[in-house]
């Protein structure tokens, strides 16, 4: 009087089967889980060490070379350049040997005298020295002489008349500014002395002209000569020979340019219108006035 369950045994044996199909389906799920975690493991154990391979510092290796091989090729290398050097041509290097004389000393001294007698070329060409001294107011009297006797018409004329002229312009360029210093030295008055030689004729019969003149190569030679650019024409210019300035001016340059030239380069040439100059000057005793 009760109710009784009943459970079949084809349905328990499906139930047990089941069961078992269930377990034995996961237990190869799990073997797979199980072999996937390991290869993942082994995979990122890999990536790993080759990152640290990757991360390490690559440096290059340098080739030791031993101390024992440079030395071997230290000496290969000298070997080398001696054995070029030898087989180059000697050239020998001419040193002088002192002689001994083999003959007796009578005949050298025969031959030394034999030397000395014969004339030597080089006195024939070279010319003689001649030195010659003279001050500036020695200089300036001989070439006040010259004018006086040069212009012999000019009977009232002395030496100290013409050195005054030359004196007094000198002295106006030096008061107005013109230069810083004379211009009167030895060397100048050898050069105003070639102009007048030239210049200066012995038919003057007047001091004007003859002062024009004179003045006139002074200006020639201040400009040639003279430490300074240009000269005022004032001081050496006077009324009597205004118009003619410029023509003996430039008569002067045409004929004494080559002159004027060769007294600055040629020293013999300037050594013997020195000479010249020296030889004019002569005692007031001996002047014909």
């Amino acid at each position: 009087m009760g109710t009784v369950l009943s459970i079949s045994p084809a349905t328990k044996k499906a139930s047990i089967m089941d069961a078992e199909v269930a377990a034995e389906g996961l237990k190869p799920d799990k073997s797979l889980k199980r072999h996937s975690m390991f290869v993942s493991l082994s995979w990122k154990k890999l990536v790993a060490n080759s990152a640290k391979k990757s991360a390490k510092k690559v440096t290059p290796s340098v080739l030791a070379v031993p101390s024992g091989h440079v030395a071997q090729l230290n000496l290969e290398n000298s070997r080398k350049t001696r054995q070029a050097e030898e087989k180059k041509p000697k050239v020998p290097i001419p040193v002088p040997v002192p002689t001994v004389p083999t003959q007796s000393s009578d005949a050298q001294k025969a031959r030394v005298s034999s030397v000395q007698k014969q004339p030597s070329s080089l006195s024939l060409l070279s010319p003689r020295r001649i030195v010659i001294q003279a001050s500036t107011g020695e200089l300036l009297r001989c070439l006040g002489d010259f004018m006086c006797r040069r212009c012999f018409k000019l009977k009232d004329l002395n030496s100290g008349e013409v050195i005054m002229w030359f004196r007094n312009i000198d002295r106006t360029l030096l008061l107005q500014g013109w230069q810083d210093q004379g211009f009167i030295t030895p060397a100048n008055v050898v050069f105003v002395y070639l102009l007048c030689q030239d210049m200066i004729e012995d038919g003057v019969d007047s001091v004007g002209e003859l002062q024009g003149t004179f003045q006139t190569c002074l200006y020639l030679a201040y400009s040639y000569m003279g430490n300074e650019i240009s000269y005022p024409l004032k001081p050496f210019m006077i009324e009597a020979n205004k118009d003619a300035f410029w023509e003996t001016s430039l008569r002067i340059i045409a004929r004494m340019s080559a002159k004027m030239l060769q007294l600055n380069a040629d020293p013999h040439f300037f050594t013997q219108v020195f000479q010249d100059l020296k030889n004019q000057r002569e005692s007031e005793a001996n002047l014909d006035r």
